[in-house]
């Protein structure tokens, strides 16, 4: 039960790291600080680990990848069609 809270959590926290720069990016609506190469190297890593965790059916895994894909587009929505 413990290690479960605790995978839990720490998905949760490394999930919601990439909420301050979406928030950011959404507020200036601009990612100008944000190099392509982190984009790409990122979110290439997040879509490749979700489909090695997605058979697995790791939910806390799961959860954390998706909510990082999510913010990861708002990033790059903002870095694309910045104002």
């Amino acid at each position: 039960m413990i290690l479960q809270f605790l995978g839990w959590l720490g998905s949760i926290l490394l999930a919601f790291c990439a909420l301050p720069q979406a928030i950011a990016s959404y507020k200036n609506k601009s990612s100008d600080g944000v190099t392509w190469g982190l984009l790409i190297m990122w979110g290439l890593g997040e879509i490749f680990t979700f489909i090695y965790v997605f058979p697995k059916m790791d939910f806390p895994l799961l959860f954390n990848y998706l909510a990082n894909i999510f913010f990861l587009l708002v990033i790059m929505y903002y870095k694309i069609f910045k104002k």
